[in-house]
């Protein structure tokens, strides 16, 4: 596992500023980030030994670095990696970082992916916990357990199950946000991204939107997982991050659904009755 010292935290809290400044993102969210790479880079003591001694707070308690920065510096040291970042480079691959939990290989790392539809490893232990992972096939209710607490191990943080669930964004903002970006989209004014996955010539082909709605911060992008290529629906499989400046990122999946009552019409992944209503 790559070591974080403050300095790589501040490189990768620059870069993130400097991505997110090319794809147009909000001047004020790119700000917060450089403000933030400048606090972990003058602070004198490594994060690391503040973390193991005050916890995710003892971060809170620094100039300019609020909850989401904290969480993302926090998951840097739990993890070797930011999956936010990997996502804005287009080099995220879920699979790989599921690989490296003891007793996943490559073949039982896709089955999660795609049941689950998770990218990290904080969201795969909360799978974990609320018994979504034992259903994957190949899986149970005995290796579920033990990825559980190889998670727990990995992650350093008290189990998920006694941990709040991420609030979500209520479905009328995310269906206004689908809509934003595949009308921007369709419209070529998105900035590309290359992804490395399933992308053999390198070409920036995935168009990435970032938006605000009141409080809440959205990504969003086409799916680019093997089941959407495998289903041609790599224009159609929206995902959207999401997350306040007060809580964990989260993320949804926007399709068009093709059947029942909404068939035709634009649902968020295990909210349709909710989308039935509007």
């Amino acid at each position: 596992m790559q070591h974080w010292d403050n300095q790589a935290i501040a490189a990768k809290l620059q870069e993130i500023a400097d991505l997110l400044e090319q794809q147009n993102a909000n001047p004020f969210r790119v700000s917060a980030y450089r403000h933030a790479a400048r606090t972990v880079s003058a602070h004198e003591e490594e994060l690391s030994v503040l973390v193991d001694r005050e916890g995710t707070g003892g971060l809170e308690h620094l100039p300019a670095i609020g909850h989401s920065i904290a969480l993302a510096i926090q998951e840097m040291l739990d993890t070797g990696c930011w999956m936010q970042l990997e996502r804005l480079r287009g080099s995220l691959d879920p699979e790989q970082v599921f690989r490296s939990i003891p007793g996943v290989g490559p073949r039982l790392s896709r089955r999660i992916h795609e049941a689950l539809e998770v990218e990290t490893l904080a969201e795969l232990e909360l799978a974990a916990h609320d018994g979504r992972l034992e259903q994957v096939p190949g899986v149970g209710t005995r290796r579920a357990r033990m990825i559980s607490a190889a998670l727990a191990n990995m992650l350093q943080r008290r189990p998920a199950r006694v941990r709040r669930q991420v609030a979500e964004p209520d479905v009328g903002l995310l269906l206004d946000v689908d809509k934003e970006y595949r009308e921007l989209a369709a419209e070529g004014k998105l900035r590309k991204i290359a992804p490395r996955r399933f992308n053999p010539t390198g070409a920036a082909w995935l168009p990435i939107l970032h938006t605000q709605r009141h409080d809440w911060h959205f990504t969003a992008l086409f799916s680019n997982t093997a089941r959407a290529h495998d289903l041609s629906k790599t224009d159609d499989w929206v995902i959207i991050y999401f997350y306040t400046d007060h809580g964990a990122e989260s993320q949804c999946t926007v399709v068009t659904e093709t059947s029942g009552p909404m068939e035709g019409h634009r649902v968020v992944r295990g909210r349709e009755a909710e989308c039935l209503k509007l």
